[in-house]
């Protein structure tokens, strides 16, 4: 690939802002990447709506990236990655590289060899079977305990972790009777990074706790590696468009990038 294509941006979109959590994480993986998130605040959470309504959204907003001349896009929402992902391969042919949440996780509990595994995700991701299903494909004989975490999200965004009230919900959800003897807890959405010490306090350290955030940058890092599309420019600096802005949306988003950033507000509808 030319210089130039490598020197284009990486697009990661999301529901909402949950998925600056990859956005952060890729940020300091790949310091020279220039990033270009899409947040749809318009239309979150994902989690609720319809396989056809999500595909919808995605291709639009796919669309809107491929414009900004992205040379790959990161679907950082499990909902989206689990409705959308083969859509929007089929949709969009070769015209960049796409890479869902749901694989790497999901090849990363293959790899560690579990044998009995949780998932907690958003009603539209536990309802795709999505990791049960892709999961038992590789092996059938790991057990799958699939749970939907509906408020976890919501609680995130309005800032409540480790406090009273996160340990409360996440009790309520965890103590439930199938997830004992798990030998690791899948996080399939993108705000439960934010919890994560909060779980692994749950279960005393005796399990595993994944999240997709590390291994999604291992493997953008093997695709930008393999097709040499590396950026070797100067650092430029992320846009971070958002389809409905709110000045609660924008304060939140210290909490998911790690500081406050900027939000555009840009309708693609």
């Amino acid at each position: 690939m030319s210089l130039s294509f490598s020197n284009k941006p990486i697009g990661i979109f999301d529901s909402g802002i949950g998925g600056l959590t990859v956005a952060n994480a890729i940020r300091h993986s790949f310091p020279n990447e220039k990033i270009i998130y899409f947040g749809d605040t318009a239309h979150l959470p994902y989690g609720d709506k319809s396989a056809d309504t999500i595909r919808y959204y995605a291709i639009r907003i796919s669309k809107f990236l491929l414009e900004h001349d992205c040379k790959m896009i990161i679907i950082a929402c499990n909902s989206a990655s689990s409705a959308a992902y083969e859509v929007l391969l089929d949709f969009f042919k070769d015209k960049c590289i796409f890479v869902n949440v749901v694989d790497p996780l999901v090849n990363k509990a293959i790899e560690n060899g579990y044998k009995k595994i949780g998932v907690i995700a958003t009603k539209a991701t536990i309802n795709s079977n999505v990791y049960k299903s892709k999961i038992e494909s590789q092996n059938q004989f790991v057990e799958v305990i699939q749970h939907a975490t509906p408020l976890l999200a919501p609680m995130i965004e309005e800032g409540f972790c480790n406090d009273d009230i996160s340990q409360s919900v996440i009790a309520k959800y965890l103590s439930h009777p199938e997830f004992e003897g798990i030998e690791a807890l899948l996080l399939a959405c993108t705000h439960y990074p934010l919890i994560k010490k909060e779980l692994t306090l749950f279960f005393d350290n005796r399990i595993d706790i994944l999240d997709s955030t590390e291994v999604v940058v291992t493997q953008v890092r093997d695709y930008l590696t393999e097709k040499k599309l590396l950026n070797t420019g100067e650092p430029v600096e992320p846009v971070f468009y958002v389809s409905d802005y709110t000045a609660s949306f924008e304060e939140t988003t210290n909490v998911f990038y790690g500081k406050k950033v900027q939000l555009i507000e840009k309708s693609i509808w």
